[in-house]
């Protein structure tokens, strides 16, 4: 250090305030007191009696008393507190991961001990970690305690306080008519609520632990129906809201469109087509959902909408929110409709300054019937001479705001001062399985192309172990030499010492190698649009053998000659991203493989993910497979960030509960309109909107 020169001091930092109890509730949604009433346990503890430690077994809660035969603190690296604790039947091993020295001086004492917690297979036997530890000859609890979900600071005593207190004072007036309870056999709710916060002592632990007790069954049911006429709310809001009917549906250039494919369509397509159609004729804004599997042809389905549109006056918007994905849309719609004399306009961040400007003065004329392009099509430049119908490619991937942004391009008001939005059609590839479309998108309408176009042969998929790779790579240059071509996908761009994955860019590296001379190309999130847009021209004209690739090329990519892909640490993978990468080929008439490269040992959740795509192909079989094993969070992304979930009920195990919640929702708004209100005030709380988007 330089003589003279004061050592630098060491940053301080403000100690941080320490929260009130309010802020603490605040944090857990907790204001009022009918918010702490549905603040319902998370489970319960059996306190209501001791047991022998003989008849303890691996993962039961129990509760035991003893004294305490030896204590020993452990460093292994940290330090770990072990003790021994026996009764007349047998001996039972303790550890603490962490401890504090008031806790080994209790154990330390002559005095026999009650101790609680859940019992684990150990390396030396039967053992409780982190066991609760209290005196023993207390007086046992007469029922079942309740533990409540919490935060930091904020013990079980001050909740289980807060909520008596609560019970007390908030309304817990039924909010459903008598005659509604007597008809779906539902407990009333006060009695309801104070059973599950107060469990008689009668009451069995298994029934409040697996949610079967007519008291849970009321609570999901008021859960779910206050969802549901959440979402009627939603679709009555959108039907008194006025748009432009789009009535040639059998225009000359819908005919001609028709007469120009190299196909036929499908009847599921036909039906969505009809539904579509149906919908665009229709004076309040059209929220349909097209759904449909890789490959299913849901891109002629918005073609055929989109010229509905163009033939009745109107211009038509596509985004897609990847340049690649959009880029595909652009080239098809482009081959379909240029020749009918339809001028398209293309739209992508990495347009030059000139491009844009054309693009811009296109779209603003009304000279570009329809605008293809990424979320460049939101920019405040892009003004629309007359939009009617906005289409959004893998709708999720969309913020709501920029899923506004371009439907407020739309907005246009008549001489009378009338506002008219644009019809919306969302296309998804990840299909909705029907609990989940029930619960949590009714207020949109759902099309389903649930066939596959004529032709095209199933894909193989295959499971291999990464010590085949020799094996792999033999494939890849049999598919070459008949003149096919393969990707090869890989997680990551950059090493990951934590992940130990194999790279992009390293694959890249080595295939070049080891299949030379066939010639391997790389594409990858990093790449400019234009490094991409040249790499993927590259791979669809057949100058390229293999696509090494991350998952930009998830969605969207459609090379028929391609009939062979590998995917690197497919354990790695979610089970829609798998099936959606896998959707990359089979594409053509062509026999298509899938190849899975895993890693051993698999974790049991990778090992059902591949289990999942070694059996089906079947999109709608993965998305209930995939809801199954990681729950509704996958496909909350479809509506919005801040997605109000279901605390209470499932999607797996009530069923029955949401088909009834939904039959009853519109009549009770209809026939009980006090009471729906009431019902949205309690377990809403003004989160209506969460549920729209």
């Amino acid at each position: 250090m330089t003589a003279g020169r004061p050592a630098p001091q060491a940053k301080r930092t403000a100690p941080r305030k320490a929260l009130s109890l309010d802020q603490k509730f605040e944090k857990l949604g907790l204001r009022e007191p009918a918010d702490f009433v549905v603040h319902l346990p998370l489970r319960y503890e059996d306190e209501t009696q001791v047991e022998p430690i003989a008849h303890l077994y691996p993962g039961k809660m129990a509760q035991i008393e003893g004294r305490i035969l030896s204590t020993d603190v452990q460093a292994r690296p940290r330090a770990q507190l072990h003790a021994r604790i026996a009764d007349e039947s047998g001996e039972l091993a303790l550890r603490w991961l962490h401890f504090y020295p008031s806790q080994l001086k209790q154990l330390q004492s002559d005095l026999p001990l009650r101790v609680r917690g859940e019992v684990r297979q150990g390396f030396h036997g039967l053992e409780m970690v982190h066991p609760k530890v209290t005196k023993a000859g207390q007086p046992l609890a007469r029922a079942l305690t309740p533990v409540y979900p919490t935060t930091d600071g904020l013990s079980q005593t001050q909740l289980r306080k807060a909520i008596a207190d609560a019970l007390n004072t908030a309304d817990l007036r039924d909010t459903l008519p008598e005659q509604v309870r007597a008809e779906y056999g539902l407990m009333p709710f006060n009695e309801a609520i104070r059973l599950l916060h107060y469990p008689p002592p009668e009451l069995s632990y298994d029934e409040l632990f697996e949610q079967g007790h007519p008291a849970w069954s009321r609570i999901k049911f008021d859960e779910l129906l206050a969802q549901q006429l959440s979402l009627a709310q939603a679709r009555a809001a959108r039907q008194a809201q006025r748009a432009r009917p789009m009535r040639e549906a059998k225009s000359d250039l819908l005919q001609s469109l028709l007469a120009s494919l190299p196909f036929s369509l499908t009847a599921a397509q036909q039906r969505c087509v009809k539904e579509i159609s149906a919908d665009l004729k229709r004076s309040y804004p059209m929220h349909r959902l097209l759904q449909g599997d890789v490959g299913s042809g849901k891109t002629i389905v918005s073609a055929i909408a989109a010229v509905q549109a163009i033939a009745s006056g109107f211009q038509v918007a596509l985004m897609a929110p990847t340049e690649i994905l959009a880029e595909q849309h652009y080239l098809k719609m482009r081959t379909w409709l240029e020749p009918l004399g339809v001028e398209l306009a293309w739209l992508s961040g990495s347009l030059g300054v000139k491009a844009k400007r054309l693009a811009y003065d296109a779209i603003r004329s009304g000279q570009a019937r329809l605008a293809i392009g990424t979320q460049a099509l939101i920019q405040d430049n892009v003004q629309f001479h007359k939009l009617g119908l906005v289409i959004l490619d893998e709708q999720h991937r969309f913020g709501v705001g920029q899923r506004l942004e371009l439907n407020r391009k739309g907005d246009a008001q008549d001489n009378k001062g009338q506002a008219y939005l644009p019809h919306q059609l969302n296309m998804s590839a990840t299909p909705i399985p029907r609990t989940l479309a029930m619960a949590f998108f009714a207020d949109l309408d759902v099309s389903a192309i649930d066939e596959l176009p004529p032709g095209r042969s199933p894909i193989i998929t295959k499971l291999a172990a990464d010590n085949r790779r020799d094996e792999i790579m033999a494939r890849v240059r049999a598919e070459v030499a008949q003149g096919r071509q393969a990707y090869w996908v890989c997680p990551l761009v950059e090493e990951s010492e934590a992940l130990q994955l194999q790279t992009a860019v390293d694959t890249h590296a080595a295939l070049e190698q080891a299949l030379a001379p066939l010639r391997i190309g790389l594409i990858h999130g990093r790449l400019s649009s234009a490094e991409k847009a040249e790499v993927m021209e590259a791979f669809r004209s057949g100058n390229l053998d293999v696509l090494v690739a991350t998952t930009v090329i998830e969605v969207g990519v459609d090379v028929p000659n391609a009939s062979l892909m590998i995917i690197e640490h497919a354990e790695r993978f979610g089970l829609a991203q798998l099936h959606q990468l896998r959707g990359r080929v089979g594409r053509g008439q062509i026999q298509s493989v899938c190849v899975l490269l895993y890693q051993a040992p698999l974790s049991a959740v990778a090992r059902l993910r591949l289990r999942a795509m070694y059996e089906t192909t079947d999109g709608f079989e993965i998305a209930r497979r995939d809801l199954e094993q990681r729950g509704p969070g996958e496909f909350m992304g479809m509506r919005q960030s801040g997605q109000a979930g279901l605390r209470f009920a499932s999607l797996q195990s009530d069923e029955d509960l949401i088909e009834q919640a939904q039959h009853l929702a519109s009549s009770f708004r209809r026939d009980y309109p006090d009471h729906a209100h009431q019902h949205l005030q309690r377990w809403m709380k003004g989160r209506e909107e969460l549920l729209r988007s």
